[in-house]
């Protein structure tokens, strides 16, 4: 099952939340505890549906489409900035309901679920930061995005050619990484003159530009929930930088994923559920 909630968030935007699963039933004592699951930049809550189903097998599970991303309202004059994505998330938990809730982030999205525990530390039981960075990346590298994207050979002209593109002949790609192909085919959508995505790479680059020059480690220290930071061993946060990230947090863990790059539950969903579902049990029975 694939059941769309429509939220509003910041400026009565319209987000569509998205529950994989049925959760489980619970009896007269209250709904099963509550995950919120953000998805990265340019990603979109079907994303997350192997990790949600898992989850709801104790727990209720809700991924949203993030503002500009997925089903949600794509306002032409924003606003991207990091307050809207913040207030985004915290509407979304009040509106269904879920805090407090552990949230799950993904790069930009954990980036929004660290700054949302830090400024609303009771509507958050625990944390998990999956391969995002707090330190600034810096000007040249939204240069590097722009550059990129304007490297898309749009449209393209099937799915298969998407996977191909994104999976082997991107300059990006170091090695064939089918999974990272399967991942770009999930925000294209067919357009009159062939495959195109789901976002506006305008708006993308909008978002972006928010918080790659800046450092987030202030927020990150004000984080009082349980926290497990996640890294790929081939993905973007380097190991010292998220050890130093766990040193941060008040209570913060450390985990790594192998044969992971950048997008860690999607390249090895199986050693991500491994190391993230016992730090969940260890936050639903109080540890």
């Amino acid at each position: 099952m694939a059941r769309r909630i429509d939220v509003t968030g910041a400026g009565g935007v319209r987000l569509a939340a998205w529950e994989f699963a049925d959760p489980p039933k619970t009896g007269e004592a209250g709904q099963a505890p509550g995950v919120l699951l953000l998805h990265g930049l340019m990603g979109r809550a079907s994303h997350w549906a192997g990790t949600a189903r898992w989850l709801s097998e104790r727990r209720r599970a809700v991924a949203l489409d993030q503002r500009g991303h997925g089903q949600s309202d794509k306002p032409e004059q924003g606003p991207f900035d990091r307050e809207a994505y913040v207030l985004d998330a915290e509407a979304a938990l009040e509106g269904l309901g879920l805090g407090p809730a552990v949230l799950v982030g993904h790069s930009m999205g954990a980036l929004t679920a660290w700054q949302l525990a830090a400024r609303w530390p009771d509507l958050v039981s625990g944390l998990v930061i999956c391969d995002m960075r707090a330190s600034a990346l810096g000007a040249a590298s939204q240069r590097e995005w722009e550059d990129w994207f304007r490297a898309w050979p749009l449209p393209f002209a099937t799915l298969g050619d998407v996977r191909k593109w994104f999976g082997e002949d991107d300059p990006w790609v170091e090695r064939p990484n089918p999974a990272r192909g399967e991942f770009y085919a999930e925000v294209m959508t067919q357009a009159e003159d062939g495959w195109r995505p789901v976002f506006s790479r305008r708006q993308m680059l909008a978002a972006r530009s928010t918080w790659v020059r800046d450092a987030h480690w202030e927020e990150l220290a004000g984080v009082r929930c349980p926290a497990l930071v996640v890294r790929g061993l081939d993905g973007e946060l380097g190991r010292a930088e998220a050890q130093e990230m766990v040193r941060v947090l008040p209570r913060g863990v450390y985990a790594e994923v192998p044969d992971a790059g950048h997008l860690v539950h999607y390249d090895q969903p199986l050693a991500w559920r491994e190391v993230v579902e016992p730090f969940l049990d260890g936050v639903l029975a109080g540890r």
